[in-house]
């Protein structure tokens, strides 16, 4: 099956918990900090997001608008997609490490009518930044700030009047109401190739992800969604946002990453999932035998954005648990694949999963025609949760006319339809006209006892072509790491000598997108001054 009959869009699950429960916890916000958290009900949080949606149309904002934000989790992130989502405007979730740079881009093509920004986040000056944007920008009509006290706070302007005094509510939203198939999400890619593209997203595509997924994972509405991956990525997003109020269950949202706190939050919230690149479940892990049964609570981990070491998943299961489950996917279609709960355990080391509901995955060759079980190839998906193009850019929407997509990954899918993401087509390593494995290499270098992380990338060669350089970054403790002895390491795992990387590298940190996905365009520029001593070449 690969597409959703269903016109509900997300405020009519509201509606729907509205009328199951509206003293039901909906969200807990833990915001600059883990001792005052804000918390509200179904109730209270409609009746804050009915205010802004009148406030919002007030203002200007039209159906189709495009409303901007640049916030890190909260409540505020919550109340403003559900107003928008009530006035049929497109919500346009921004990260907030983006800069003067990124914004202008970002905010000139989505024509954005309205951005909303904190006064400071993390010691930076997001409303100075903010303003200083305008001159460039005609359509940016307004700029609200989230503590700000002048005629541009956020609090004075959509909070402190009583905006649904002033009409009828229930006529404007009705009159607004989008349809399923309207785009209501509008997310920038997070740039793991240097070029920011504009997802759209309609509620029928988002919704059709959701429900699938949540049903895979058996979660339901007693269910406590803790998130602290940003929620302006599709990953916190989708299911620290939407899904709750699908289940008609809690969240629980937490502003800056930090292990301690996490940890205190579940201490206190008692979480039963979340979702997280690897990094936060290695930091996790790591705490967790220090903390008793802090995270006793938790059930399900679903780790996504790169393949998830064989040694965390030994150390998960001694020190927390839940159940980890892998998963890939991207901004443009959500987890498509993902494990099962029922699965070994070596299931989430060795593969990212089946197919959710509603969507297809296939493995294919140059030509497009689909390989045999266990073989390499270009990674294609299709089906209902599959994004309905990029922002004024329809050249580049692949999508072929049986509705594929081509993912730009490469994978081997096994003979249950498991696949197993390999790489990226444009992170190939070939030396010498042979593919290196790259993952299959940086799955054993992630078992060395010195290093945390590593990503390989090609350095250019005369001979070769290319040559296999290692970036890593090492445990605390470890302050170096020879080419050598990693060299040593792999072969002792048997190794072929071809695969070897020939230039090793640590850096103090390898740079990742907000989502914990490794950036390696940026590592490819840095290999490409790397010339090897011809003398150290194999």
């Amino acid at each position: 099956m690969t597409s959703n009959s269903s016109d509900m869009i997300i405020t009519d699950y509201w509606d729907a918990q509205l009328a199951r429960g509206a003293d039901c916890r909906a969200l807990t916000s833990y915001q600059g900090g883990e001792d005052n958290p804000v918390s509200f009900t179904y109730g209270e949080l409609d009746a804050v997001v009915t205010r802004m949606g009148a406030g919002l149309a007030a203002l200007g904002v039209e159906k189709g608008s495009v409303v901007s934000c640049q916030l890190p989790n909260g409540w505020q992130m919550t109340a403003l997609f559900l107003a928008c989502a009530r006035i049929g405007a497109v919500f346009n979730p921004l990260m907030p490490i983006f800069r003067e740079r990124e914004l202008r881009f970002m905010l000139g093509h989505a024509r954005s009518h309205l951005l909303v920004v904190p006064q400071h986040f993390r010691g930076f000056d997001y409303a100075s930044m903010a303003e200083s944007l305008r001159a460039d920008l005609p359509d940016l009509r307004q700029v609200l700030v989230i503590g700000g006290d002048g005629d541009n706070s956020f609090e004075r302007q959509l909070l402190e009047r009583a905006w649904e005094n002033d009409g009828d509510t229930r006529a404007l939203f009705a009159e607004r109401r989008a349809q399923a198939d309207d785009v209501v999400q509008l997310l920038f890619t997070s740039g793991t190739t240097g070029e920011p593209k504009g997802v759209l997203h309609t509620s029928k595509t988002l919704l059709s992800n959701v429900i699938p997924y949540a049903e895979r994972l058996g979660l339901g509405h007693q269910d406590i969604v803790f998130m602290a991956s940003p929620m302006a990525h599709q990953t916190g997003f989708l299911y620290g946002m939407l899904m709750p109020i699908y289940l008609g269950a809690a969240a629980v949202l937490q502003d800056v990453w930090d292990a301690r706190t996490a940890i205190r939050i579940a201490t206190a919230e008692r979480p039963t999932f979340t979702m997280a690149s690897t990094p936060f479940l290695a930091d996790l892990i790591e705490l967790a035998p220090l903390h008793g049964d802090a995270l006793s609570s938790l059930r399900i981990f679903v780790s996504a954005g790169a393949p998830i070491p064989e040694s965390l998943v030994e150390k998960a299961g001694k020190s927390i648990n839940a159940k980890i489950i892998s998963a890939w996917g991207m901004t443009e279609t959500g987890a498509s694949t993902m494990t099962r709960p029922q699965d070994d355990p070596e299931r989430s080391i060795y593969s990212d999963g089946l197919a959710l509901p509603l969507m297809e995955v296939q493995v294919v060759d140059d030509a497009g025609i689909e390989v045999r079980a266990g073989s390499e190839g270009h990674l294609q998906v299709r089906g209902a949760s599959l994004f309905v193009g990029y922002l004024k850019r329809p050249d580049l929407y692949s999508v072929d006319a049986q509705g594929w997509f081509a993912t730009g990954d490469l994978a081997r899918m096994d003979a249950q339809g498991y696949i197993r993401i390999t790489g990226r087509t444009k992170d190939v390593v070939i030396r010498g006209g042979e593919n290196i494995p790259v993952v299959e290499v940086e799955n054993l270098l992630y078992k060395h006892p010195a290093i945390s992380a590593v990503a390989l990338v090609g350095c250019p060669d005369e001979r070769l072509g290319e040559r296999v350089c290692a970036y890593v970054t090492l445990h605390d403790g470890f302050t170096e790491l020879r080419l050598e002895d990693a060299v040593a390491f792999l072969l002792e795992h048997n190794l072929s000598r071809n695969y070897l990387p020939e230039y090793l590298e640590v850096l103090p940190a390898l740079p990742r997108t907000p989502s914990g996905k490794i950036q390696k365009f940026k590592l490819h520029e840095r290999a490409a001054s790397i010339r090897i001593d011809p003398a150290k070449r194999r």
